[in-house]
């Protein structure tokens, strides 16, 4: 995208997040729920599609504008981001990586726009982080997949449209391989999502688990058609990389946000006579906030940088996201810490973004995964013993 007009964007999203969102995040903590008018104003700024190529509807940012574009959207509630990351992320990115043309045709104008809702049926209850341990099973039948199984944590699951399921179609084959995708369009006979789940956290992203009973796809529904048959693997891990970097600049986003709100309180809060902002020890706690918040957001820069010219895609992505989902987390408990009490209670904001920050630990790959991918990556056979 030109300069100019990538400028214009990050402004006016800078502010649609700050005049409109912010103002809204108690009520959508409160109720659970995205206000509609904020799902519709989202929708006509391009939000759905920003990832997704022009020739499809989409913005057609590249990775390091990606990461500009979740600073901004990182600094409110991440049920905003939630909303339409989907779309370009995860399940998006599905059909750029292994679509056929006419599937890519079909689908991904209307995710772009908004107009469907796509949502990565990936996660299972004992296939979390290693999705290659998978058992929904998949079989054809005449012209039809036949898919049986049970998918977990599904984000969007209560109001997508379309799943992109991954299904194990070879069962004799190696646990990476013998995985395929598939387009299934909600409403489909057998196909059955659970009420969403209460989490401990980041409320107004809905999450459920979904059920496939006999459920009955025609052969085009697999992605990527015949080539794309047990590809599902690799189409996973191409997706989650870029969900790794696009994970990590939400939380740098997030990261600013509380560390506005810790500078803010220090700055008008007295106790014993003294604003708390002259207290050393407070001092401490906010300069080290500043600090991995500056870290993290040139780490996740450099990343989206290596990832966009190829030359990282594996190594950068986790030690992106292992790094600024443990920063935010560090950032989120002192602004808790220099809050005292009042960080404790409902209905202050750092008390509901520590709430949200656990999350970033554990989705699209825990910390540990991380570890696991970094560490090997660079031993190669040794890591093997």
């Amino acid at each position: 995208m030109d300069a100019a007009d990538f400028s214009a964007v990050l402004s006016e999203v800078r502010r649609f997040v700050r005049e409109r969102v912010v103002p809204l995040e108690a009520e959508i903590d409160e109720k659970d729920e995205m206000p509609a008018e904020i799902r519709e104003a989202a929708k006509k700024m391009g939000l759905f599609g920003f990832a997704l190529p022009e020739e499809y509807g989409g913005l057609g940012l590249s990775m390091y504008e990606e990461a500009q574009l979740m600073f901004e959207l990182g600094y409110t509630t991440p049920a905003l981001r939630s909303m339409f990351g989907t779309n370009n992320g995860i399940a998006g990115h599905v059909l750029m990586v292994g679509g056929t043309e006419e599937q890519k045709a079909e689908w991904l104008p209307r995710i772009a726009s908004g107009d469907v809702l796509a949502s990565f049926a990936l996660t299972e209850a004992e296939a979390g982080s290693d999705p290659s341990t998978l058992t929904t099973r998949a079989h054809l039948d005449g012209d039809e997949w036949v898919i049986n199984g049970a998918k977990r944590y599904i984000t969007n699951a209560p109001l997508a449209d379309v799943f992109m399921v991954f299904a194990r179609t070879d069962p004799d084959a190696p646990r990476t391989r013998g995985i395929s995708t598939f387009l299934v369009p909600a409403g489909t006979s057998g196909l059955t999502v659970a009420p969403k789940d209460h989490k401990m956290g980041q409320f107004g992203a809905w999450t459920a688990d979904v059920y496939f009973d006999d459920v009955r796809v025609p052969a085009s529904a697999l992605v990527g058609g015949e080539a794309g048959l047990d590809r599902g693997f690799g189409t996973a891990m191409g997706c989650i990389a870029h969900g790794r970097v696009h994970i990590s600049s939400l939380c740098v986003g997030m990261a600013e946000r509380l560390v506005d709100e810790t500078v803010e309180y220090a700055r008008t809060r007295r106790q014993s006579g003294k604003l708390i902002g002259s207290f050393q020890l407070v001092q401490g706690l906010i300069a080290d906030s500043m600090t991995d918040y500056y870290a993290g957001r040139a780490t996740v820069l450099e990343a989206a940088r290596a990832f966009d010219a190829g030359t990282d895609t594996k190594i950068g992505p986790s030690c992106t996201k292992y790094f600024a989902s443990e920063m935010v987390w560090r950032v989120a408990d002192r602004a808790v810490q220099v809050h005292g009490g009042a960080g404790y209670m409902r209905g202050v904001a750092v008390e509901r973004f520590y709430r949200d920050a656990r999350l970033f630990r554990i989705y699209e790959g825990t910390s540990q995964i991380q570890q696991v991918i970094i560490a090997k990556a660079l031993l190669g056979e040794a890591a093997r013993g």
